[in-house]
């Protein structure tokens, strides 16, 4: 037997141990994927990326989905596109203040003075000390730039294709800027209003909530009946509610216009018990006659459904709760009676829930409260990050015109969402539900620190009040300003909050308010124009579905109101990751697997693999099993190639002569054709499928059939022919691995090509057609089947797989037996038959019996 020799870039043992340093670091030097500036609109590429929010550590989360949108980049690279792949970090808003309080100890207060001397405590006590605001901030930024780092090479141990000389911040001067550009535009329009509505407010935080980040939880509640008094001296009125303690803001009951038990009350008016408040009875479609006694109490504010009665009805305005989530000190006007104040005062102060165990108190000593409290599970808002029900308070927002109350603005977004190329088509259905259901404009001030700041002043009036009617605005040229320290034209410094003077608006913006713009942030829009026009709108936002309603919808609200255009082409829409409880992955439930030790343990190519398996839109279990599959099938890429370019695969042109390696490649160009389809619908997952399923058909059949033949062992001309298959075969499985196993394909491609296969062409299945000639592809199988009977039958023999076969007799039906004999001399060999016999027979399945 003649070995042909090994080529020397051949490592004589591979491993990928060590890859992703040597690769990474090769990459960023040789600058593979930095964005070529010359090409085109025509001949870009452009990813929305996801900026991960700076809080801490990343999640396998993360993981998985970014490995699904750069699998789509690799591709597309490969496929010609110059792609345009930055990547951004999202360090304003909650998590990262939560973060800093915890990290330094510190705690924001905007009435402290800057102190440009503090320094943070060495080790945090259990007392948070107070900071200025501008002192808070800069820790902010400082933890970001830190967590920022140790994602950024996180990211790279990945693998992800990204152009690191790209990267931008959400609160780094250009977001800024952009954000604030496009909240003045959106002003100068009448596209953001400033209101004093009742709002969402998460007590803790003190901030208003937006309707986009809501959540409902279970919770225990009480169902208390309480008596209101008719003034007629007929029985009074049960009513059932949840929450008594909001009895003093009660300023109406509604029944169902239809329900007949209240139609004659309709119109009359009731008294509150305990503090003996008339109210109106009225009639509205909303309230439900199967809920407690069919008629609800209508308080000031309970939930969002008061507020719909109350503005629909127009009714009063009785608020009790403060922005501390405490009733206030002084009852409504309206309670004015010696009784009522007297009432209230046992209230004023408390929380809610302590006003809740007050009141029952006192409506069960009056005789007012109908037996004891019913306990029930109910939904209850939560904002989505905390940790407390929401309240209802009355506060000055700025909002953005969403079609929450304009139908005509909800028809054209409605519109745009059916331009959007859905992957998959399903999750459509998400955006225009929550399109449909909008019940309020986009509320975007946040009473919080770190963030974008409103850029308005007020001008004071002579006794220091100021005029919201008459908001100044900087000009764009100045764009970023903080209101809180920058000085307004016209004014000197010295006469901030001075009667005649002016005041800045102290709110920022939601971070959905910037992170909206992330595809204008990262085109470097009214920054590079150049950039600008090369790369938007762009092609693609990749994204999880649970953000549909908030990053995607918004993003489309911004680039509608500002282009008139998508801000994309595409939408590829990622799964969550479960628990082995079929739970979704969380830090907030504490379930989350951060992935450094998985990277470390079983290799980033093992990682990805388990990733990519994940369908899009679908959510996929963490699996550490798929990972070690994943890691096999890396190992064995390494292995295979080098014994494929041991066998002289990389030698010169030869010509393919053999139907088995004719239908070789005829097998090969029909699994580029399918993974091409599928990610031209960005479907990565059919992809991987596709060509894993050729790896092994091709390592388990076509290589133990061929190489004995590639040896020499039947000729120069029949060896010719295996390594004139051999070498595109390998050239092209490579290729189609390459968006998946980035390092072990990098590695392998170094040993005998030149470049980088990240950028070399994605392969095209014509090529291997017309490398391939007339072919069949069933040979390959036909004779794939008949070596798999004959080791079926040494396993049940208990004989090694290289024990000789004296005779080995294939039967069934002829066109299969016709293809065998095209490649019978492989079978022969790589089964080491002595004499192989085919006989016709009538079972359409090959059956093979054999003597040794």
């Amino acid at each position: 037997m003649t070995h042909l020799p090994r080529l020397p870039d051949v490592p004589e043992q591979p491993s990928l141990d060590g890859l992703e340093e040597k690769w990474s670091r090769r990459w960023d030097e040789s600058g593979v994927y930095r964005f070529d500036r010359s090409r085109t609109r025509d001949q870009v590429f452009s990813i929305d990326t996801p900026p991960p929010t700076v809080s801490g550590s990343l999640h396998v989360g993360h993981v998985f989905s970014y490995t699904h949108t750069d699998a789509v980049a690799r591709y597309q690279r490969m496929r010609g596109r110059e792609v345009f792949y930055p990547m951004g970090w999202d360090d304003n808003g909650l998590p990262t203040e939560r973060r800093v309080q915890n990290f330094f100890g510190v705690r924001c207060d905007p009435s402290l003075p800057y102190d440009p001397r503090f320094v943070p405590p060495a080790e945090p006590g259990r007392e948070q000390v107070p900071v200025s605001r501008r002192n808070f901030t800069e820790l902010c930024e400082r933890l970001t730039a830190t967590d920022e780092t140790a994602f950024e090479e996180l990211w790279q141990r990945l693998g992800l294709s990204v152009d690191w000389t790209m990267t931008y911040r959400t609160v780094g001067a250009p977001a800024r800027a952009a954000s604030q550009r496009a909240f003045l535009r959106n002003l100068a329009r009448g596209e953001a209003y400033p209101a004093e509505a009742p709002t969402l407010w998460d007590v803790t935080f003190r901030t208003a909530v937006a309707q986009a980040e809501l959540e409902d939880r279970e919770r225990p509640g009480a169902y208390h009946r309480l008596l209101f008094a008719r003034p007629d001296g007929a029985p009074p009125l049960e009513i059932d509610t949840t929450r008594p303690e909001l009895l003093p803001a009660c300023v109406a009951l509604v029944a169902h216009p239809d329900d007949a038990r209240y139609r004659p009350l309709f119109g009359t008016r009731v008294r509150t018990p305990l503090f003996g408040a008339e109210v109106p009875v009225l009639a509205h479609r909303l309230a439900d006659p199967a809920k407690g006694t069919g008629i609800a109490m209508v308080c000031t504010f309970g939930d969002t459904t008061d507020v719909v009665w109350w503005r629909e009805l127009r009714l009063d305005t009785r608020p009790v709760l403060g922005r501390d989530g405490r009733l206030a000190a002084e009852p409504p006007a309206a309670l004015d009676s010696e009784p009522a104040r007297t009432a209230y005062a046992h209230l004023a102060g408390a929380t809610v829930h302590t006003a809740r165990e007050r009141i029952v108190a006192l409506l069960r000593e009056s005789g007012e409260l109908v037996g004891e409290p019913r306990r029930i599970s109910h939904p209850v808002k939560f904002y989505e990050k905390g940790d407390r029900p929401l309240e209802i308070v009355t506060t000055r927002q700025w909002y953005l015109r969403n079609g929450g109350r304009d139908e005509r603005l909800r028809a054209e977004l409605l519109a745009r969402g059916s331009e959007l190329s859905w992957h998959p088509a399903h999750m459509k259905v998400r955006y225009d539900s929550w399109a449909e259901g909008l019940n309020g404009d986009w509320l975007v001030s946040r009473q919080r620190y770190f963030g974008v700041p409103i850029p308005v002043w007020y001008p004071l009036d002579a006794d220091g009040n100021p005029d919201h009617a008459r908001p100044l605005t900087p000009p764009e040229s100045a764009l970023p300003v903080d209101p809180s320290s920058d000085t307004p034209a016209g004014y000197e410094p010295a006469q901030r909050d001075r009667p005649g003077g002016f005041t800045a608006d102290p709110d920022v913006m939601d971070t959905w308010a910037t992170s909206s713009l992330t595809p204008q942030i990262a085109a470097g829009w009214e920054r590079d124009e150049d950039l600008f026009a090369r790369v938007f709108p762009m092609d693609l936002r990749p994204q999880a579905h649970e953000i549909i309603r908030t990053w995607l919808f918004s993003s489309v609200v911004r680039a509608h109101s500002e282009h008139g255009v998508l801000p994309w082409r595409h939408a590829a829409i990622s799964g969550w990751i479960l628990d082995p409880d079929r739970k979704k992955m969380s830090k907030s439930v504490g379930n989350v697997v951060t992935p450094t030790d998985l990277l470390l343990r079983h290799g980033s190519d093992a990682v990805r693999y388990w990733a990519a398996s994940g369908r899009p839109g679908t959510d996929t279990a963490f699996d550490v099993g798929r990972m070690k599959i994943g890691r096999r099938l890396a190992v064995k890429v390494l292995n295979a190639s080098r014994f494929v370019l041991g066998l002289g695969a990389a030698g010169g042109p030869e010509r393919i002569t053999e139907p088995l390696d004719a239908a070789l490649l005829a097998e090969l160009a029909a699994t580029v054709e399918a993974a091409t389809a599928a990610f031209e619908e960005f479907d990565y997952t059919r992809a991987l499928e596709g060509a894993e399923q050729f790896f092994w058909h091709f390592c388990d059949d076509y290589l133990e059939l061929v190489k004995s033949r590639a040896y020499g062992e039947q000729g120069a001309r029949a060896a010719d022919s295996a390594r004139a298959a051999l070498a595109p075969a390998l050239s092209v499985q490579l290729r189609l691995f390459a968006p998946f196993l980035p390092f072990a394909t990098e590695e392998v491609w170094s040993w005998w090509q030149e470049g980088s296969v990240h950028r070399a062409d994605w392969p095209r299945a014509e090529e291997l057609r017309e490398a391939a000639g007339p072919a069949d592809r069933a040979v390959l199988a036909t004779a794939a089947q008949a070596i798999a009977g004959v080791r079926k039958a040494k396993s049940q023999a208990q004989l090694s797989m290289r024990a000789e076969v004296a005779l080995a007799v294939v039967t069934g039906p002829r066109p299969a037996l016709d293809r065998l004999t095209l490649a019978l001399g492989d079978v022969r060999a790589a089964g080491r038959i002595g004499e192989l016999r085919t006989v016709p027979g009538e079972d359409p399945q090959l059956a093979v019996t054999v003597s040794f």
